[in-house]
């Protein structure tokens, strides 16, 4: 057998590994909270945006004429759109048109794609025979 020096010697090294281990890992946990509180921040402001743009959008009954807006249909979601109610070939909500975009049904979605809906009725391209029921004017 060595002895008990040798014993010593490797247990004072583990000793202080184990200690370097938990001052790392003490500052691993600060650097997690502070990252999942800039993350919440992050959340936070983004939702504040959606809300910000749902208001504005709330609020801009009719367009502009002076404006003169670009014609809706040629912006990449509403191609998708309109190519889901060719594909269709009926009348459809907003609900159903998240299904056929493969969108998440949440009310976030839902209330986005019937904006977008509402908008393609005022712009003459497609009709809304009844309340929340959407379909297409033109080929």
């Amino acid at each position: 057998m060595t002895g008990p020096e040798p014993v010593r010697s490797l247990l004072d090294k583990i000793t202080a590994r184990e200690q370097s281990i938990a001052a790392e890992t003490e500052q691993v946990r600060v650097r997690l909270d502070e990252l999942t509180a800039l993350l919440r921040e992050m959340e936070q402001e983004a939702e504040h945006l959606r809300i910000t743009r749902q208001t504005v959008l709330a609020l801009v009954d009719e367009p502009d004429p002076q404006l003169q807006p670009a014609v809706p249909e040629q912006a990449p979601p509403y191609q998708q759109i309109l190519a889901a109610f060719a594909e269709a070939r009926k009348p459809l909500r907003a609900r159903d048109l998240c299904q056929a975009l493969d969108l998440d049904i949440t009310p976030k979605n839902i209330e986005s794609t019937r904006h977008k809906l509402k908008r393609l009725v005022s712009h003459g391209i497609l009709a809304e025979p009844e309340p929340g029921l959407f379909t297409l004017l033109r080929a």
